[in-house]
Formats: structure tokens, sequence, C-alpha cells
């Protein structure tokens, strides 16, 4: 009989019920080895499309394809065992319709087993939202400043400054939370107008760039580590300078190889007495 013990996970309830505690951890996540250092730490790993800019070198999240989302979705899940992960939607994947969404999300839960899809949009989602969540689909919303859209809102520029703006993203949040979202992303908007919806809506919310009075903060995760070296957004803190101590390890095993100095013989089989346990 096994005595191996079943974590459970985190699901989009726990997290709803989360809204006004203890504030939500949630870390982007595209790997299997990174998602299993961040499991027992956090409690949303987001599958995101940001994974285009920082993995594959895109300028824009508009590359990125259902197909990459899931393939990355997939070694998430492999890695992960206790946390909520959750799958972007990539740009053209459930615009057009609701049904177009369905189709898309439904791949990403049954290929990858997560626990639900973002996507981006307010008012404009609102029928989508709803229609996945009434056919078991769990959806996190996203507001604000929205990569997808760049194009349409002039670049990355934060959002909700003047009464127009405010007002729009304030009718955004209240439309996703009637809509049945289980929490919603606010990005790179002004804080006090992200701290008045964090306020009027009863659903978690998920800042970036955004407000400390939201329910929950979220980053890319190899901003927080100093990997993504390409540029650095005012609202990411750098937890750690990696790609720095990375580029130093290559830089020292370039001139090794060159020098000659490795492998020595430790690193080699054959070689009688090079090491303790060292394969003959």
């Amino acid at each position: 009989m096994s005595t191996e013990i079943q974590v459970k996970r985190i699901t989009p309830r726990d997290i709803k019920l989360m809204k006004g505690g203890q504030p939500i951890v949630v870390l982007t996540a595209y790997t299997a080895p990174m998602a299993r250092l961040m499991d027992p730490h956090v409690d949303i790993q987001l599958v995101g499309d940001s994974l285009g800019m920082v993995l594959y070198g895109m300028d824009t999240t508009l590359g990125v394809t259902l197909d990459m989302m899931i393939a990355h979705g997939q070694a998430v899940m492999r890695g992960s065992e206790r946390s909520c992960v959750i799958i972007d939607l990539p740009f053209g994947s459930y615009q057009e319709s609701p049904q177009q969404a369905f189709r898309s999300a439904a791949r990403v839960m049954a290929e990858t087993g997560a626990a639900g899809v973002k996507l981006e949009g307010g008012t404009e989602m609102a029928e989508t939202i709803e229609f996945l969540t009434r056919r078991g689909i769990p959806v996190l919303a996203h507001i604000g400043l929205t990569p997808q859209a760049v194009n349409v809102l002039g670049g990355f520029r934060a959002q909700g400054r003047g009464d127009q703006e405010a007002a729009t993203i304030r009718s955004d949040a209240r439309a996703v939370t009637d809509a049945g979202a289980f929490g919603v992303v606010i990005e790179g908007t002004v804080e006090p107008v992200a701290r008045a919806v964090s306020l009027e809506i009863a659903i978690p919310t998920i800042g970036i760039g955004a407000s400390p009075a939201c329910d929950g903060q979220v980053l890319v995760v190899d901003d927080i580590l100093g990997l993504f070296g390409t540029f650095t957004p005012r609202f990411v803190k750098r937890y750690a300078e990696l790609g720095a101590e990375a580029e130093a390890a290559v830089r020292t095993y370039a001139a090794e190889v060159r020098s000659r100095s490795f492998p020595g013989p430790e690193h080699c089989f054959g070689i009688e007495g090079a090491g303790k346990g060292t394969p003959s």
C-alpha cells in the first residue's frame, strides 16, 4: 500500500476566496525546472504569453501561438503539484467569438490539465468570459494595460490617466466580475484607479504595475531574477542578478575550454584513480 501523500492543488475557487485576505502570490512560469522551484512558494503559476518576449526574443506577445502556450503549459504542469496553473490564451485565439475562445480554451485545458485560462479585455470580453465559465472553464481576466492590444493603446504606457480612462477601467472591472471571472489582473494602471477597483469589486485583483492595495501581485519571474536584461519596467523589483552570474559562469567555462584546463582527468572515463567514484 502506498504511503505517498497526495498534494492538493490550489484551485480557482480557492483563489477567489482569498479576496481581502492574505495577498495572493503570482509569478510567470514557462519551464518544468522553474515551476518545480517556485511551486512551494506561489499560489498561482501563470504561463504567460510574455514567453514570446522572454524566451523567444519577440518584440511583442503578438507572435505567440496556441501550440506554444500548450507546450509550455504542459511543462509547467509536469514541474508543479501544489500551485494553481493558469495559461494565457494568445492573441488571435479567442477575440473572434465566444465559440472560438471555447475551442481554444478547451484545447488548453484538455491537453495540459491546467486549472484555467487568462484572457485580455474588459467590457468587450464579458460575453466571452460568461460563455466560458458557464461551460466549466475558469477565467482570469486582464484589464488596464493589455499587451495584446499594444498597437491600439499606442505603446506600453500607463493606463487610467484622466477621468475617461479611469471610468473605462472601473467599468471593465465590473463587467468581468459580473461575467464570472474568478479574478482579474490589473496591469500598468495608475495607483489610485487600481486601488479603487480593488475596493469596488468582489473578486481578487492581481496587480502588476498597479497598487499595493491589490489582493495579489504578479511579476515575470525572469525579471525578478535578473535573467531578462533587454529592459526593466519601472514596476519590477530585482531580487537577484542571475543573468550576470550566468554570464560569468559561461565566460569561465569558455576560458577553461580554450586553455584545455577543462575537462580534467576527474571528468573523464577510463582514467584510473582520477577521482572518487569516477567510472572507469
